[in-house]
């Protein structure tokens, strides 16, 4: 639409692809060394967008920071992130792991953004990795953008359910472990009966689960997936053998347990 863009990746491989599908991208980590090398060239922006990014930043000062610089006087932020309270709710400890960096609630998300003059206006909650927030900022003092009926009541809410309590972590602790205990006692259960199990996929989620459960080959035969550089590989820790997806239907498993539990309608399928 003849829109000027341009995209900051730090992954050279990753920068490569956009480049060659005619995105303009600077290989460089976000900050406010690269906001201010941006705004010297004239290249602060209307809209900032980052999707299943600010979880991965080590220096989150440094990153909001570095927005308020490049954002232009009436120019919105948006980022979505998976939401910490429904990681909490439905038990899903298995996205903590080394790229992610943070586990936000809202409330958390608003004091930094307040702290380097930005304010949240709006929110929406989406169905992506397991329940996202997206949120949208603008500049303090930008005055157009009256903040929204969504923001208040997620704030609300999150301080309902007790988010700013150490109590509601110390509950999630102990409801991971029963977590753990049931997938052992059904996998335990139907391994006795002769039946077989093997993995679909090969996520970071994946090794999370199978470590902390101490599943092995033991209860696991191999698992696939769709990504030829696993092939002939073993997962982390748990030494189980990734094969491509056509292994299951060569072996026919009486039970397949998907790891990628947030793509589970397409696997199931």
């Amino acid at each position: 639409k003849g829109i000027p863009c341009l995209g900051i990746e730090p992954a050279v491989n990753v920068a490569k692809v956009a480049v060659e599908k005619g995105v303009p991208t600077i290989t460089e980590f976000f900050g406010v060394t690269c906001a201010n090398e941006l705004v010297a060239a004239d290249k602060q922006a209307d809209l900032i967008i980052g999707n299943n990014v600010l979880a991965q930043v080590t220096d989150l000062n440094d990153f909001v920071a570095g927005m308020q610089l490049l954002l232009k006087p009436q120019g919105v932020v948006t980022m979505e992130f998976p939401h910490l309270e429904r990681l909490v709710e439905e038990n899903q400890f298995d996205t903590i792991y080394h790229e992610h960096f943070s586990y936000f609630s809202f409330i958390t998300v608003e004091k930094i953004f307040a702290a380097h003059g930005l304010t949240l206006f709006d929110v929406e909650e989406l169905p992506t990795h397991g329940g996202s927030l997206r949120i949208y900022a603008r500049h303090q003092n930008d005055q157009t953008k009256p903040v929204s009926t969504a923001v208040h009541e997620l704030r609300a809410r999150e301080e309902t359910l007790g988010i700013t309590t150490v109590e509601y972590y110390d509950a999630f602790a102990e409801q991971v472990k029963e977590t753990k205990r049931k997938l052992l006692e059904f996998l335990i259960d139907v391994r006795r009966q002769g039946k077989t199990v093997a993995g679909y996929g090969a996520p970071g989620k994946g090794n999370t689960l199978l470590n902390y459960c101490g599943i092995r080959t033991d209860f696991i035969d191999y698992t696939v997936d769709r990504n030829p550089y696993k092939h002939g590989k073993f997962l982390p820790g748990t030494h189980i053998p990734i094969y491509p997806p056509e292994k299951i239907h060569e072996t026919k498993p009486d039970y397949v347990l998907i790891l990628p539990w947030n793509l589970k309608k397409e696997i199931m399928e």
